[in-house]
């Protein structure tokens, strides 16, 4: 499970921290705490572990928005993923991750494996495949509801001639001798009191894969990919607005050789709509009325984004008076309700009005006037 504490704390930086201050802080967190650096103190490996999760999450300008918003949670197995729509989420890290992670970090292929003497290592193998990003537009109505979406995605995926592996059907590929299937070749350095410098790097005759493929397919030319066009079914929740993402897992581009597949992270759009503003889970419109319906009150439809509703309009209700009708607005995406509409008034008036409404107005005019108050600051008069 990933940590409970507070990332920021355990980096010991503040909220706005730069991504530079965010590395620094776990770099030397990371070199006091290094399980080599620290034999069998198992206080020491948490604490290693804890400071990789914290820099895994931050160092990363998608999952960081993420955890800024909904903590740690948002990568509980089994919670919800990436904005909390579902999908795949953080899933914490054993010794074996943590290492790899502070490898990546610090050198990788190129770097700092074995930065205290250790002799471990990740092997080579398969890369993973990228990830895609697509912009999926909505309507409100569609976000006011939920919907699922069909989108057409090119992608690399996996070869049907070979499967994937890169090799020619009926054969397989071979264990690199250069690097003897580690997909990694290594030079030591000594570090006097620190141990040794392992400059690890990819092997230049495999690749980095730990394979070499003898007779590659004919049709992925050894690849083990191919671009095709997928159709893939998205299932939107409600309340989503501009900027939220739906990661997929594993409907990204294949990974050469086998590789696994990256995710698709689905962009929400929201196309503009024709009457209502957004604010947040709220919506706005703006109504005209009738003098009449205005001073007399009334019962009038309101569009909302369900439809046609019924709005009760208070006897002198004023122009610019916002009325409300609860929860008509767009559902909250995480919880339970959802947001208002709000309905701003707007007392319409004729610009030319007929011979007959210019007698009514001329009648109304005289009982009126004498009751109008006197100018005074914006918004004080009653």
């Amino acid at each position: 499970m990933p940590s409970s504490k507070d990332y920021y704390d355990v980096l010991g930086v503040s909220r706005d921290a730069s991504p530079d201050e965010i590395k620094k802080a776990y770099r030397d967190l990371a070199f006091k705490y290094h399980p080599d650096k620290n034999p069998g103190d198992s206080e020491a490996e948490e604490k290693f572990k804890e400071a990789t999760e914290a820099h895994e999450v931050l160092s990363d300008k998608e999952k960081r928005a993420q955890y800024d918003q909904f903590g740690s949670a948002a990568f509980a197995q089994g919670g919800e993923g990436p904005q909390g729509f579902g999908g795949a989420g953080f899933q914490g890290m054993d010794l074996n991750d943590a290492l790899g992670a502070f490898m990546r970090a610090f050198g990788g292929d190129n770097g700092m494996e074995g930065l205290f003497g250790a002799a471990g290592g990740r092997r080579g193998g398969p890369r993973r495949g990228s990830n895609i990003r697509v912009r999926l537009k909505l309507t409100l109505e569609e976000i006011a509801t939920g919907v699922k979406k069909k989108i057409k995605v090119a992608k690399l995926s996996r070869c049907d001639e070979c499967g994937g592996s890169g090799a020619k059907p009926g054969t397989s590929p071979k264990t690199c001798t250069t690097c003897g299937g580690a997909g990694q070749v290594r030079s030591q350095q000594s570090m006097g009191l620190f141990g040794s410098f392992v400059n690890v790097s990819a092997c230049s005759a495999c690749g980095g894969t730990g394979e070499i493929i003898d007779q590659p397919c004919a049709k992925c030319v050894g690849k083990g990919v191919m671009r095709k066009k997928e159709t893939i079914e998205i299932d939107v929740p409600a309340g989503v607005s501009t900027g939220n993402y739906l990661p997929i897992q594993g409907a990204g581009n294949a990974g050469p050789r086998g590789g696994p597949s990256g995710d698709l992270i689905v962009m929400m759009e929201e196309i503009p709509h024709r009457i209502f503003e957004r604010h947040g889970d709220d919506v706005l419109i703006e109504l005209p009325v009738s003098i009449g319906m205005a001073a007399l009150g009334g019962q009038v439809k309101v569009p909302t984004l369900a439809g046609k509703a019924l709005l009760k309009i208070p006897a002198g209700t004023q122009s610019g008076q916002v009325l409300k009708m609860r929860g008509k607005g767009v559902p909250h995406v995480h919880g339970r309700g959802g947001g208002d509409e709000l309905i701003l008034i707007k007392v319409w008036v004729p610009k030319r009005p007929s011979s007959e409404e210019k007698k009514l107005l001329e009648k109304l005019g005289e009982l009126t006037d004498k009751r109008i108050p006197e100018p005074g600051r914006p918004g004080h008069i009653r």
